[in-house]
């Protein structure tokens, strides 16, 4: 960028160059500037966000069609962490849905009645940002909040009231229509990682 010059005429100083047109130019760059950092900025809190809700899939395979769930391990880490476990055990394996409503079915008890568990349990998270809304799975438990061990429910309808009090720890993304034609006693032949 070249200056412009500065020369006397006549006892004045005279400016020659173009001083508006490097002004223009500085500008510019500044405009460009706080543009490329608000774009940093931008992307930068959008990492951040995706980052807070990094799902990872679960498909549940029954003889009525499957059913496959996105859980949250950023926000319910505890929750997903015992339900991975399970699933890697194969736990789930042909156990059947002891419960099913109008607004919610049930299952993953191995005694197939609502009281079995795998021997453990573990503590009750929850998080503002899940909600019980139809689709969502949450596990199940007694009157004890840190009472869940292996049972976990999908609602079919919103449940508002339940919020708050029970670990959501995941949403149907897609079977849904599955969700809603399952009927008590049928089989989860399988939960395998993966859509």
């Amino acid at each position: 960028m070249a200056l412009a010059k500065r020369k006397k005429s006549n006892g004045k100083r005279v400016t020659t160059g173009r001083p508006d047109a490097a002004r223009g130019r500085r500008n510019r760059n500044l405009v460009v500037g706080l543009l490329v950092l608000v774009v940093a900025a931008a992307a930068a809190l959008w990492v951040n966000y995706r980052s807070q809700n990094v799902t990872q899939d679960y498909t549940i395979q029954t003889a009525r069609g499957n059913i496959v769930i996105a859980v949250y391990p950023r926000l319910e880490p505890v929750t997903v962490a015992n339900f991975a476990k399970l699933v890697n055990m194969g736990f789930y394996n042909g156990l059947t849905f002891h419960r099913v409503e109008n607004w919610v079915i049930q299952g993953g008890d191995p005694k197939g009645d609502g009281t079995g568990g795998p021997g453990w349990t573990i503590p009750l998270e929850t998080n503002p940002r899940l909600r019980n809304v139809r689709g969502a799975v949450a596990m199940a438990r007694s009157q004890n909040p840190d009472s869940a061990g292996s049972q976990f429910y999908i609602l079919k309808t919103d449940a508002p009231w339940l919020d708050g009090q029970y670990a959501v720890f995941g949403k149907v993304i897609s079977g849904m229509s599955v969700v809603d034609r399952i009927e008590k006693g049928d089989k989860m032949i399988s939960i395998k990682p993966g859509p």
